[in-house]
């Protein structure tokens, strides 16, 4: 999300003079219900002085029926960021129209290979955004330096609103929105499988335009700003389950097969758990039920739920729970079968939440589910979507 506010952002006020317009509006990937599912932007859009009502979401779209006349593909430019291939409804419409794109993830060769004026930057990295700030850095420091030179020139008093004082508003309003991000995707900079060069560059140039606030220089704090974001992040009790499997959803269209991914901060046991208390039954049959109308509203053939979460004696920990229909087993064995070994995945049993009956029923199911902890916890989604992708294309 902060991806594409931060390249609008710059770009429309310094764009290339070659840019099929000058105006680059920031499209919001998700429907606007589901902004609502991410408190923690709500909290870091507080510091950036921005409402959630000003986003442009998947809702402010034509509806697919009325996209190709009311916003006709021929007369749009696509830059993606934090993704390289356009899916679902908009890939179907504009993946043709598609003139570059910044992201961390696998290259799938969707992006042509020539889309000057605009980047084609795919990097591995923590955060997506840091690619965003090294590409805009140049065009970011003339916009400031040439916004601080006028309003020095044009302050006439106490009276007047200093521009330059303004400049160094936008800019630090800009940077903690940049910087939030990265923060989050590299954990404060402390995750070392993640955290790269670029991530770190990245943060030592946005910190300072922060810092150059008065009250800021007095009062900044980078870890105490990482803890207040992750914080409500990581606060998903008053959310309920179907509501915490959207939060942070993922989907492809492979052939023959939609996959659907949900990255979760909670342990599989707090989500059966959640299941049973919000239904009155049964935790497995609960949380079964809870999968099957998700898949079914998506139109799923397989979908995994990653967990990633802090265990009671502190130890950081993902969980892998992949359910298939019935076509799809072969797909979930060879995913197996090929990454076992390099996710180390172990086979969690049937724990104190399992009763017989549900799991006989679960069993007569067109669904089948399998669980795993996965000791290479280096591994995020950005590594096994990829994984499970090319099991359903094998």
């Amino acid at each position: 999300m902060t991806c594409s506010l931060l390249y609008a952002y710059i770009r429309s006020q310094a764009p290339p003079k070659e840019a099929f317009t000058p105006l680059y509006i920031p499209i919001v990937n998700i429907p606007a219900k589901d902004v609502s599912l991410r408190p923690e932007f709500i909290a870091l859009f507080v510091h950036a002085n921005i409402s959630a009502s000003h986003l442009i979401t998947l809702d402010d779209l034509p509806i697919v029926s009325e996209s190709e006349q009311l916003l006709p593909p021929e007369k749009t430019r696509w830059i993606l960021v934090d993704h390289n291939k356009l899916q679902g409804f908009l890939g179907r419409l504009y993946s043709a129209h598609v003139h570059g794109t910044i992201d961390h993830h696998d290259d799938e060769d969707s992006v042509p290979k020539d889309t000057d004026p605009e980047p084609r930057c795919i990097e591995k990295c923590g955060s997506c955004t840091s690619l965003v700030v090294r590409y805009l850095q140049s065009s970011w420091d003339a916009l400031s330096s040439s916004s601080l030179s006028s309003g020095a020139g044009h302050a006439q008093g106490d009276s007047l609103i200093d521009d330059s004082a303004v400049t160094r508003g936008w800019d630090a309003q800009v940077a903690k929105l940049a910087l939030a991000s990265i923060l989050i995707d590299t954990r404060n900079l402390q995750d070392k499988d993640k955290t790269k060069d670029v991530d770190k560059e990245a943060v030592t140039y946005l910190e300072p335009r922060i810092k150059l606030l008065p009250k800021e220089a007095r009062t900044w704090d980078r870890s105490t700003f990482f803890k207040e974001i992750d914080g409500v992040k990581r606060n998903i009790e008053s959310l309920n389950l179907n509501d915490i499997l959207r939060k942070d959803y993922k989907q492809w269209d492979e052939p023959g097969c939609k996959l659907g991914m949900s990255s979760v901060v909670k342990s599989i046991d707090f989500l059966a758990n959640k299941a049973g208390d919000e239904s009155g039954t049964g935790a497995e049959k609960a949380f079964h039920n809870t999968i099957e109308a998700f898949m079914a509203a998506r139109g799923l053939g397989l979908f995994a739920i990653m967990t990633a979460f802090t265990s009671s004696e502190g130890k950081f920990e993902r969980q892998l729970l992949v359910t298939s229909r019935k076509d799809m087993r072969a797909a979930v064995s060879r995913f197996e079968s090929s990454n076992a070994e390099e996710l180390r995945l172990e086979s969690i049993p049937r724990g104190k939440n399992i009763d017989d009956k549900a799991h006989k029923e679960h069993e007569k199911s067109d669904l089948s589910s399998s669980s795993w902890m996965q000791q290479n916890t280096s591994m995020s989604r950005k590594q096994v979507a990829p994984m499970l992708r090319t099991a359903l294309q094998t």
